[in-house]
Order: C-alpha cells, then sequence, then structure tokens
C-alpha cells in the first residue's frame, strides 16, 4: 500500500496494539474530514487503506476531501469491502463458479485448494421455505422436511462447499433470515484482518442488506457479479455519493411501533427522492430509537430509494453487540476505534454537512399501514377504510392487474370508471368441512408476521403477543379465510416468546411457527386453502394480505391475493381477528367476547410499559449466545445430507438444479489477444429502458419456453419446473430465459411480444435462444442494439451472464445502467455508447446489416471511440461508439474474458 497521506497508526486497546489509518492525523492537514458524513468518513478510510497508486490513486483521496455536498456525482472511485453476505437464491451460482474455478486452476496444473474467497463470505440459507403448512404445531417441521425435499440437490451442493472453502461460512436451512443473523451475528462493527483494523464494510446479493447500516455498518445490495468480485478480492466500482441528512427529534408516542416510524419515513424519502443517494440518521432523536428501531429503518432503504440508510455507531450500538453476545473485547475495540476516528455519534456535536436535509419529529408517527400496492403509500390507521373503499373501486374498474408496472407513465393512473354498487357487496358462499362463511372484497386471506424488517425487533413481536394474550382471554379467533402464519428471522424470536410465556397465546389465535425465512415476503406464502383460492377465482374477488414485510407489489405476495399491505407484528394479528381490511378498527368491533359484547383494538392493544417490562424479563443475552453457538452445524436434515468430500466438486449430469458453468473450459494460461468484432449479427434490436427484468430469467418458468422443453428432455415434470431463481446453479436453464420475458419488444419482429427474433440469414422467427444456438454453430458473433438506460433495475447477474452465452460480443445502446454496464465487462461482454444525439434509428439502422466494430484489437483504453461499420441492403452506415470499459481495472478483466477469467489467472500466477 502506498499511504501517501502519511496517515498509518497505531491503537492501543486494552493490552492489545492495532495497525490504523488515522482520521485524525489526515484532519490536521485537511479540516474538511470533520464535517464530512459518518458515512463517507468510512468511504474515506476505505480508500486510505487501499491506496496502491493503480485502482485507488491519491486524486481519488483527494476527490474524497474535496467532496462538494451539492454538486452532482462524478467520481468514480473503487471500494473494498471487508466481507459479502449471500443468501442462497443469489450466491448458489457464485459458488458454483468458484466450485468450476478449482477444476480450471488444477487444469492449469495450479493448486485447486487456492480458490476461497479472498474476502470473508457467509451464505444464509433462508430463500427457499415455503407455507404450505400452517395454523398448527406440525408446521414448521412439515414446511421443513418439504423445504428439504424441494432443494436437496441445491443444499447437498451448499454443503459441499461449507466444508471445501475456507473462509466461507454457511448458515444452514430453519436458522433464520441472513440480514437478521448479520445483525444479531455476523456483524462486528470493527473488523479485524491480522494486526490492522478498520470499519466493518460488506456487500450482500440481497437488496435488504442495509438493514446493518443500523449498527454503524455501511453495506448495501448489489448482483451477483459484484458480490463474486468481491469474495474474490476485487474492488466495486462507484460514484462518491451524495448524502441526505435525516434529522430526528422527539420520541415515538404510546401506540406508534417502528413499524409506523419506517414506514413514514418511507414515504417522506420517496417524496424527496433520494435514489443513488447515502442516507444518514442524525438528531437528538437517535437516543430514543433501539437498535432494533434502527435496524427496521435501515431495512428499508431500498423501498425508499437510497443506497443506504446509516446510523452512526454510538452507545446503543456497542449495548446492542455486548446484549447479543458479541464479545467484550470486540465491543471495547468498537468504541475505542469509532471514538478515535470520529466515527462515534454524540448528540449535540457539530453537524455533518449533507447534500439535503429533512426532519421528522418522532411524536408525530401514528398507527400505519403501506399499500395496497407499494410500501411508499402509506395509509393511516384511522384512515384504511376510506383509503380501502378507494382502491377497490380503483381496481374494480381498471380490471384485472398487470403487476406491479400498471400505472403508466410516471405513475399517471387513469380515472376510475364506476362501479355497481353489487359489484362492491359481491361475496362467495365458502364450505370447508363443516363450516360455511362468506368471502367478499377486501377479506384477509394472508395474515403473516414474517421479514427481517420487523421479526428481529423484539418490541414490536412481543406487542403482538401481548396483543395475542388479550384477544385470547377476551375470547376472539382468527377468521377462518385467514392463513396465518410466524416466520421468526431467527430462533432467538422464539426463545424469547416462549420464555415470555406468549407463543401458546399467538398459537390460539393462528400464529404457529412456520419456518424461519423470508416466506411470504417474497412470494413464499404456498398456495391458499383450495376453498378460498376458488371462492376468489369464482367471484373475482379483490382480496388481501396484511404482513409484517418490507415489499407489497401485486401479485407478489400471492397470485390470488391483489391488495397488499404492510403492518406491525400487532397489527397483523388485528386484522387477522378482523378478517378484513375494510373495517375502521379505531371505530368498529375486532370481534364479540363469549357474552356478545364487542372488543375493540384498543381494549386489547399492549401499553408501551408492559413491552418494556416483558422484554426487560424475558429478552436475555444468553438467548442469542446459546442459539448462534452452533448456528452452523444445522439440523439432522443438514447433517444427514449425503455430500462428497475432496477440494472439487464432484458434478452429477443428471441434475436439473446444478451444472458446471462453461466459463472456463480450455481456459489457457495467457489470455488471447483481443480482436475487433466481424460478420457480427443483430439478435436483438431494442428501445429505451430495457430493464435486468426484460433481460434476466426471473419467476416462474413457462411451460412453452426454451427452458420448459430443456427440464421437460431431462425428466422434469412441470410441476416440479420451480423458478429460474431456484436453478441459477444450472446455466443451461438460465441461459435458455435470457431474453425470454414476455414483456420484452424486439423491434426485429414489430409487433411481437415475448423473447422472439428473426434468424438475419434465413429470415426465420424463431426463441432468442434457437437463434443464437443457430448463429453460433455458424461461428457467427452476435451483437444487441438499444436505447437509452439499458440495463436498469435490479442488478441481476444473469442479465450479464446469459447475455455472454447467447454469443453477445457486444452491446452498442444509447446509455446504460452503471452496474449492468459494469457486469457485461465483468462477463467479457463490449459495451458501447452511441455518441451523443445518435442511436439505432438516427443512424438508420435497420438490425438486418452486418457489423464490424473495429478499434478494439488496436490499444484499446477506457473511453476510447472504436469506428462501427454496419453494412446493409443499402449499403455500408460508418460511426464511431464510446467504449464504456472506464477504467484499468475493467479493461484487464475485458482482455482476460470477464473478472473470473482475470482472478483465475492471476492466481495461476502467484
Amino acid at each position: 500500500m502506498t499511504d501517501s497521506f502519511g496517515t498509518k497508526a497505531q491503537l492501543k486497546v486494552g493490552s492489545a496494539t492495532y495497525d490504523y489509518f488515522s482520521l485524525a492525523t489526515l484532519a490536521k492537514a485537511h479540516p474538511a474530514v470533520n464535517r464530512l458524513p459518518f458515512s463517507l468518513k468510512v468511504l474515506l478510510e476505505n480508500l486510505l487503506r487501499n491506496e496502491d497508486g493503480r485502482v485507488v490513486k491519491r486524486e481519488h483521496i483527494e476527490k474524497m476531501l474535496a467532496w462538494d455536498p451539492k454538486a452532482a456525482p462524478e467520481t468514480e472511485i473503487s471500494f473494498h469491502p471487508a466481507r459479502v453476505l449471500l443468501q442462497d437464491f443469489t450466491g448458489v451460482p457464485a459458488v458454483v463458479d468458484m466450485a468450476a474455478m478449482r477444476e480450471a486452476l488444477a487444469a492449469m496444473g495450479g493448486d485447486p485448494a487456492k480458490i476461497n474467497p479472498r474476502n470473508p463470505a457467509d451464505l444464509v440459507i433462508d430463500h427457499s421455505v415455503q407455507i404450505d403448512s400452517f395454523a398448527t404445531t406440525a408446521a414448521f417441521k412439515e414446511n421443513a422436511e418439504l423445504e428439504f425435499e424441494r432443494n436437496r440437490e441445491r443444499y447437498a451442493f451448499l454443503r459441499w462447499g461449507q466444508s471445501a472453502f475456507k473462509g466461507f461460512g454457511v448458515v444452514p436451512p430453519d436458522i433464520g433470515i441472513c440480514h437478521q443473523v448479520n445483525l444479531e451475528f455476523l456483524a462486528q462493527v470493527t473488523f479485524r484482518q491480522g494486526n490492522t483494523v478498520y470499519p466493518d464494510t460488506l456487500v450482500g446479493t440481497d437488496s435488504h442488506t442495509t438493514m446493518i447500516n443500523g449498527l454503524g455498518v455501511v453495506g448495501w445490495g448489489v448482483g451477483g457479479i459484484e458480490a463474486e468480485a468481491a469474495l474474490l478480492g476485487q474492488p466495486i466500482t462507484m460514484l462518491i455519493p451524495q448524502v441526505v441528512g435525516f434529522k430526528l427529534t422527539g420520541k415515538l408516542p404510546a401506540g406508534a411501533t417502528a413499524t409506523d416510524l419506517v414506514l413514514t419515513v418511507t414515504q417522506m424519502l420517496r417524496k424527496k427522492g433520494v435514489v443513488g443517494k447515502f442516507v444518514e440518521f442524525y438528531g437528538e432523536g437517535l437516543k430514543n430509537l433501539s437498535l432494533p428501531d434502527r435496524a427496521t429503518i435501515a431495512n428499508m432503504a431500498p423501498e425508499y430509494g437510497a443506497t443506504i440508510g446509516f446510523f452512526p455507531v454510538d452507545e446503543e450500538s456497542c449495548n446492542y453487540l455486548r446484549f447479543t453476545g458479541r464479545p467484550d473485547d470486540v465491543v471495547a475495540l468498537t468504541e475505542a476505534y469509532a471514538k478515535e476516528q470520529g466515527l462515534w455519534f454524540k448528540a449535540g456535536a457539530e453537524e455533518p454537512l449533507f447534500s439535503d436535509t429533512l426532519a421528522l419529529d418522532l411524536a408525530a408517527v401514528v398507527p400505519s399501514l403501506a399499500g395496497p400496492k407499494r410500501p411508499q403509500d402509506r395509509v393511516p390507521l384511522k384512515d384504511m377504510k376510506a383509503g380501502y373503499e378507494a382502491s377497490l373501486v380503483e381496481m374494480l374498474s381498471a380490471g384485472k392487474s398487470k403487476g406491479e408496472d400498471d400505472e403508466g407513465p410516471k405513475g399517471a393512473k387513469a380515472p376510475a370508471a364506476p362501479v355497481a354498487p353489487e359489484r362492491l357487496a359481491q361475496s362467495v358462499t365458502v364450505k370447508a368441512g363443516k363450516q360455511s362463511y362468506q368471502v367478499g372484497h377486501g377479506a384477509v386471506v394472508i395474515a403473516s408476521i414474517t421479514s427481517c424488517t420487523n421479526t428481529s425487533n423484539p418490541a414490536v413481536l412481543v406487542a403482538a403477543g401481548i396483543l395475542a394474550k388479550k384477544a385470547v382471554e377476551k375470547g376472539l379467533k382468527p377468521q377462518p379465510w385467514v392463513k396465518t402464519s410466524l416466520a421468526p428471522g431467527s430462533r432467538v424470536v422464539t426463545e424469547y416468546l416462549r420464555d415470555a410465556g406468549l407463543l401458546p397465546y399467538l398459537e390460539a389465535v393462528g400464529f404457529h411457527v412456520v419456518g424461519y425465512g423470508c416466506t411470504t415476503c417474497i412470494g413464499n406464502s404456498g398456495p391458499l386453502p383450495e376453498s378460498v383460492s376458488n371462492a376468489v377465482v369464482e367471484g373475482d374477488l379483490v382480496v388481501a394480505a396484511v404482513l409484517s414485510g418490507n415489499r407489497n407489489f401485486e401479485g407478489r405476495i400471492n397470485p390470488h391475493v391483489r391488495m397488499n399491505y404492510l403492518a406491525s407484528p400487532p397489527l397483523v394479528v388485528a386484522y387477522a381477528l378482523a378478517g378484513e381490511v375494510g373495517r375502521d378498527l379505531d371505530n368498529e368491533p375486532l370481534g364479540t367476547d363469549p357474552n356478545g359484547r364487542p372488543v375493540f383494538l384498543k381494549d386489547i392493544w399492549p401499553s408501551n410499559e408492559e413491552i418494556k417490562e416483558t422484554i426487560r424479563t424475558a429478552v436475555k443475552p444468553e438467548q442469542f449466545r446459546s442459539q448462534y453457538a452452533n448456528a452452523m452445524e444445522g439440523d439432522t436434515l443438514w447433517q444427514q445430507l449425503q455430500v462428497g468430500k475432496g477440494s472439487t466438486f464432484k458434478w452429477d449430469e443428471k441434475s436439473t438444479y446444478v451444472r458446471k458453468p462453461p466459463f472456463f473450459e480450455n481456459l489457457p494460461k495467457e489470455p488471447k489477444a483481443v480482436q475487433d468484432i466481424k460478420g457480427a449479427r443483430v439478435l436483438a434490436l431494442l428501445g429505451d429502458s430495457v430493464t435486468t427484468d426484460h433481460i434476466s430469467p426471473a419467476g416462474n418458468i413457462a411451460k412453452t419456453s426454451p427452458a420448459a422443453k430443456y427440464l421437460m428432455a431431462e425428466g422434469v415434470e412441470p410441476k416440479d419446473f420451480n423458478s429460474y431463481g431456484a436453478r441459477r446453479g444450472n446455466h443451461e436453464v438460465m441461459v435458455r430465459g435470457t431474453f425470454a420475458n414476455i414483456r420484452l419488444k424486439n423491434l426485429l419482429v414489430p409487433g411481437v411480444e415475448g423473447g422472439v427474433t428473426v434468424h438475419i440469414p434465413t429470415r426465420e422467427r424463431m426463441s432468442i435462444y434457437d437463434a443464437s444456438m443457430k448463429y453460433q454453430a455458424d461461428g457467427t458473433p452476435l451483437v444487441v442494439l438499444a436505447g437509452a438506460e439499458y440495463g436498469t433495475g435490479s442488478s441481476r447477474d444473469w442479465a450479464a451472464k446469459g447475455t455472454q452465452l447467447l454469443g453477445v460480443k457486444a452491446v452498442i445502446a444509447k446509455s446504460f445502467e452503471r452496474i449492468h454496464r459494469s457486469n457485461l465487462v465483468g462477463m467479457g461482454v463490449l459495451p458501447l455508447q452511441f455518441e451523443a444525439g445518435q442511436d439505432a434509428q438516427s443512424l438508420g439502422l435497420t438490425g438486418h446489416e452486418t457489423f464490424e466494430i473495429t478499434g478494439v484489437a488496436d490499444g484499446l483504453a477506457p473511453q476510447k471511440k472504436l469506428t462501427v461499420k454496419a453494412t446493409g441492403e443499402k449499403g455500408p452506415i460508418e460511426f464511431t461508439a464510446v467504449c464504456r470499459i472506464d477504467t484499468p481495472n475493467e479493461l484487464d478483466y475485458y482482455r482476460n474474458g470477464g473478472i473470473l477469467q482475470y482472478v483465475l489467472r492471476q492466481l495461476a500466477k502467484a
């Protein structure tokens, strides 16, 4: 390391002495350090520690020191996270790639055991449990057994990885949700590597990685390729962001929960506009928020649009570390380091400079829900009846849903058409066993305490338990059409609810533990009882889910449920009792007691004092210590998995879940010289705003798709297709799904939607996959032409991996989403940008031309202008395009055919 600012110093904590890079030393010559937001100080330290004169240069540090809060971000830096967090859906491809890299390194004459995460990584299996069984004491066991039955191949592979890779931990199924496990167990706040200490930072393959920001740890969600890069010791490129300060004052009033607070914050920040920005919380109100309250707010950063929602380290952070069983020396180091580095928050101290600010008096927060389709659409509880009625009219007048993007440009909505009174009052008689009841619009068919957002917070879970206890004592029961579930984010929750004597009461109103995972929040709610789903279809009913989650897009929670409301756990229980979202819970009863007297929500709502006293007596440090002491060992189902031994994985050619990827086949020790692209054909001609959802396989596998044909040829029946997400470890499935979105508009086939193209030489219309195979068989390279904002949306690794496997050598677009552009380079695909004012249409390109791209072989450099020649029936069209390889590191990746190949060759040389 270079250390051109001379900041390397030593810190003594107790009897130990550590090396660190001192921000205080830097501030003596550069006082601007002292007014930087805490989150940017963490990035600044990261640059100081990783300065090497090539990837991180002195000028990058100088740009950070000269940060202008009001200026639009333009300086790109390299961020080196300390560790990586994976969940099983997005983590499996990363482990598959590492397993294949081991074989490739062995083929090069190297030691396969060298392939390990260069930065510590933990994979938590939490995305695969589904709620099939509920409202019974056997629910957890039955769901866990079904989970293993469905995912045995994937789990056996991950169990092999758990023992084969150093620096790679796997938290087995049914332990908890990755973000709650990270908060309660994995995060250290101050990281130690050898004798050097620095801030704990991370990237994760799930958008809600931001939950850890509540503990004072900088981290956010990224796509699989960025995560793999970080896993292998490569930096994440990013722009120095703007930072919005959110000032909190006062304290929450009686009856308001952290859920109500985060829904309020989400609404405010969405209105403000913080996409691509850091949000940092400050103000004297922080002292009135528990660490789990802060984590709840940080968790929903993706919903309010920020990269992170950061709370700096303070006394509460250290108290939480201590309470959750972290060693005393870790807590002492965290406090000493944060104070020495100016990373310790102290109320009343000089405030940092922010790009913009907004403020909230916590006393103004009221009980709320959010929905019925978006997490930022907060509805105060007192307005729920009116809000539901308005939404019902809107949904019925609009007809069947088209999904979460059906609002048109910029959220514009068509005026609601009149709806007949009899349609509004429509209901269907349901007969289930000896029971018979009416189900109508607004019926709560799912009530789920779920998601890391809230199940990490003892206050709201204890509140739900106390409310359930009072409800049982009043003789209330859930309505028979409600599918109830309790899916804690860690086993600690069950333990303290049991110790508090509240679990039996939750079970009495239907909230039995169904599993430890994301469940309802990610759409794993399982099927509704057949009698209920039949009634919904028969009456074309608009029914509802109430869940303590973070996302509620239409169609996400359950295909039969069009209204989804986010709510605190006690309100989830309350709506299970009421059975409908169209009831005014402030003024209408939840039900009646055995004597026929009405019972209102206010009669069973717990007081703040009851909640605090229960937490004081029932939530204990030893619960965290005991539950996490053997967290990596798993239960009997995990331990009985049959897995191979050895440093390389024994691939099963019959597996349709985990297959050896082709990225490293016959890889030479030295990369071949990059070549100009000649004789290329257009695979797809696309317009503006093509998202990674259009490009990358997602959701269910259509029975007529190329992926379905492959699976059926492998003997998989349609009922066992599972989703693209579950099969991310099989490139054969994923490449067949690339560009197969049913909403894709390929202008080579105007008027047609879906993954269809024209094979130009034969003029034959076929699937994009089939055309790709035909071109590749003929040795024809491919290009994609696109408009503006190509690759927006979630950062999906397979949007780039699938593109590469389809034989695409270059994507020429009007503009790129930043991360997808980087991912294309990371897979060896050349991103080219039309010159300003030009695009395919203005240049007269039809997509039927043959393309030649020159300037690649001769001195390729970041941002170099390359010459593109498109020859069609009307003759050649020649233009220049900017090579969007933006950094020296990216040039290395491209020259090697991708980031994984680059790392592999570096290890082979070492």
